[in-house]
């Protein structure tokens, strides 16, 4: 409970405060006083998303059912944006993953959603999204060259030939 009470001080409570203020309900002059506004993180509110959908696409892929995913076209757009979305393509029934990307319109009875696009990709789409390599083979591969590169020459093993003699002159023999 302390942990969402100071989400909302720092977050939204100064606008809610702010917006019952204007509609005639007393409040504390303190709560309004904080001129921060708030808003959505949309870096991190994407990750998340795509984060937990490369973490689940692999079992429903598995099972052949479907995952769709349904957003406000305004966040669909940021994540084409900001993340590796090229290879995303119309929607296709044979794909695990879906998404689907509404509008909000405001119409004079009120609001209503309406579909824009659908589009639909599998588990590897998902790790390209995050710009992930899709195959733990060569994920593999690079972390392996990425070590050898680090190793000295001295310390690798020759397999027919002397070991190097040590130079270090701080190490004892304990035995």
């Amino acid at each position: 409970m302390p942990l969402v009470k100071t989400v909302l001080s720092y977050l939204a409570w100064p606008e809610r405060q702010r917006f019952l203020q204007r509609h005639g309900v007393s409040v504390r002059d303190v709560d309004v006083a904080s001129g921060k506004g708030f808003g959505m993180n949309w870096k991190m509110t994407a990750k998340t998303i795509l984060m937990q959908l490369h973490h689940k696409i692999h079992t429903f892929e598995h099972l052949s059912k479907h995952l769709v995913l349904v957003v406000q076209d305004c966040l669909i757009d940021y994540m084409q944006r900001e993340f590796s979305f090229e290879h995303i393509q119309d929607a296709r029934l044979g794909n695990p993953m879906h998404f689907h990307s509404y509008e909000l319109l405001a119409e004079a009875s009120g609001y209503r959603i309406q579909l824009t696009k659908r589009w639909s990709t599998d588990a590897n789409g998902i790790a390209q999204c995050l710009g992930l390599q899709t195959s733990p083979r060569v994920e593999l591969e690079v972390m392996l060259r990425q070590i050898e590169e680090k190793l000295q020459q001295s310390s690798l093993l020759f397999v027919g030939q002397p070991l190097p003699v040590s130079t270090h002159d701080d190490v004892t023999d304990d035995s």
